[in-house]
């Protein structure tokens, strides 16, 4: 057995470890180490040779970056979907020409271009000819500072929102997204206009946490193309 003279501190594997990644000539003066190394697999009980190891490691990390690959394929493919189907609704707004029609257009088209279960918008501080239109009442003070408190789109459960009560059926609106409509981007702190509010039955479909990109392109666009009703 081997004994630590008095006054010494005994040599730990994290001395071994630095000596020999600041001592690169080590290996070169013992060649015959590396040969020799016998490492536990991580497939198996048996014993492998360092070089055998460090294959196993370098395939690892080959199919993870495989699988990395393949996920930011699968993102970018879901990205592209995405985008054509904001660009179809976009389209088909620009050719609306019947401004009443416009708030109920915005809505049926969210629903067909993105399968949206349920939709609804309202907007306020409208021309006085839209006034009195089903899109313009029956919104509350509460509702119209709740919406100007969003700087960027909500998701997340039903909470008892103002908003859901637009729907045609809040009973089914199991996730809800609520989406600010301001002159301008929609993280600046202007007063809002207007409020869209998707809706599934799907828990999960708009989860606290999701991405709000496409969100907020859409609440963006459907201010800009509302920008017609306002009384300014």
């Amino acid at each position: 057995m081997t004994t630590t003279p008095p006054g010494m501190q005994p040599i730990t594997e994290d001395d071994i470890a630095n000596y020999l990644a600041n001592t690169p000539g080590f290996f070169e003066r013992h060649a015959q180490l590396l040969a020799s190394v016998q490492l536990s697999s991580p497939h198996g009980n048996r014993a492998v040779s360092l070089q055998e190891r460090q294959a196993e490691m370098l395939r690892e990390k080959i199919k993870a970056l495989e699988h990395r690959i393949m996920d930011m394929v699968r993102h970018g493919n879901e990205n592209v979907v995405i985008a054509d189907r904001l660009h179809r609704w976009a389209r088909n707004l620009l050719l609306v020409r019947n401004t009443h029609a416009l708030p109920a257009t915005i809505v049926s088209e969210l629903m067909t271009q993105f399968m949206v279960p349920q939709a609804a918008i309202k907007v306020w501080k409208v021309a006085p000819q839209y006034a009195e239109s089903d899109f313009a009442t029956g919104v509350s003070e509460d509702a119209r500072t709740f919406a100007s408190s969003l700087t960027q789109p909500y998701c997340g459960v039903n909470s008892g929102f103002e908003a859901v009560d637009w729907l045609e059926d809040k009973d089914l609106a199991m996730s809800v997204a609520l989406l600010p409509l301001r002159v301008g981007a929609i993280h600046d702190a202007s007063r809002a206009f207007g409020m869209l509010v998707l809706a599934s039955p799907d828990p999960q479909r708009f989860a606290a946490g999701m991405g709000t990109d496409f969100l907020e392109r859409i609440a963006e666009l459907a201010s800009a193309a509302l920008s017609r009703l306002r009384d300014d």
